[in-house]
This record gives C-alpha cells, structure tokens and sequence, in this order.
C-alpha cells in the first residue's frame, strides 16, 4: 500500500514528459505541488521543490536555475516574469508576487472582477545568484535582489536589494554585509562536477 502521508518527488525523466518548456538533470518535485501553466516554466539542473509549494505561471515566464532549492509551501504567482538564478533557496513558506491588486481604494479587487474594473501592478521578479530567502518572506512585484543577498525570515520586500547584504524586516533593511566566502565553495563544486 503507498503510505498517503508520502507522497515522494517526480524526477526529471517523467517531468520532461509532462510539458515543461524545460527541465534538467537531477530535478526533483514533490508530487503534492501544483504547478500551472507548464509551457512557461523552465527548470535547471540539480533543483529540488518541495511538498505543498504552488508556481502559477499561465501568464509570466518561470526560469529556474540550477543548484536551486525552493521549500514546502512556497508560493511563486508569476503573472509577470519570475527568475532565480543559480543557487538561489527559498525556506519554507515564501511567496513572489509578480502582481498586485491596488488596495487604495480606487478600483475593485480580486480575480472575479472583469479586468476594466481592476487596477493591477505587475513587474518582473528577479533573484540574483546565491540569494536565499528566509521562511515566511513575501516578494513584491518589480523586486531585484542582487546576487549573494540574504533575506531574513517573515520579512516583506517591497523595493530591489544590493548585492551581498544582509536584510530582515518590515519593510526590509539592510542589517550589514554578507560574506563571499560561498564563492569558494561554489568553484570547487563545480570544478568537481567537471561544469
């Protein structure tokens, strides 16, 4: 009997049959994610996604490099285009909105209303290399996070980052500057693997 608490992961052989505009090597989705709008979701070698994560993309393009993990219950709405590059992680439980309902008051809201009626803000989303995002963070549309830029978990990030900083709060602020030393690491990962 297959134990329902387990559902286990898709690899890259059955994905690339499923539509993906492209999948890698050693890729690895936990059956329980939904994922929409696949002809637009491209996915790189060596990515991990986790249970319960969703990645709506039958508007915007998803680009996901390689060497990327993105945790259980993350949210990836991609109304406009959302990218991560290489070595970028998501923790558990963030959300990228590459589009947003003006909440001011001047127009109606939510998806039911026909789009005359609606004032929305979408923007692309792009996270640089070797940016992690900590758990229960939310991305706002037209974000840039440069690369080697951290993100403290339950932290709101409305505005683009600078590289190799650390960051944390609502709204976000940089807390100081994020060592390089991963860069190291990264040759000798590659150098090993022969890329």
């Amino acid at each position: 009997m297959e134990n329902p608490f387990d559902a286990g992961y898709y690899h890259s052989e059955e994905l690339r049959t499923f539509g993906f505009a492209e999948v890698g090597d050693d890729v690895m989705i936990a059956r329980n994610c939904t994922i929409i709008g696949l002809p637009n979701i491209s996915i790189g070698h060596n990515v991990r996604i986790d249970g319960g994560t969703t990645i709506a993309a039958a508007r915007g393009r998803c680009s996901i490099g390689s060497f990327i993990h993105i945790g259980g219950g993350c949210h990836l709405a991609c109304v406009s285009d959302v990218t991560l590059e290489d070595f970028t992680g998501l923790s558990q439980g963030v959300k990228l909105y590459s589009a947003s309902d003006d909440y001011s008051g001047r127009s109606l809201t939510n998806p039911t209303i026909p789009p005359e009626f609606q004032t929305i803000h979408s923007a692309p989303i792009r996270l640089g290399r070797h940016v992690i995002i900590g758990s229960g963070s939310v991305i706002l549309p037209g974000v840039h996070i440069g690369e080697g830029s951290s993100v403290g978990a339950l932290s709101l990030v409305g505005k683009s980052l600078d590289p190799w900083g650390i960051y944390s709060g609502i709204p976000v602020r940089r807390v100081k500057d994020r060592r390089k030393d991963l860069l190291a690491s990264e040759a000798q990962l590659l150098q090993s693997r022969g890329l």
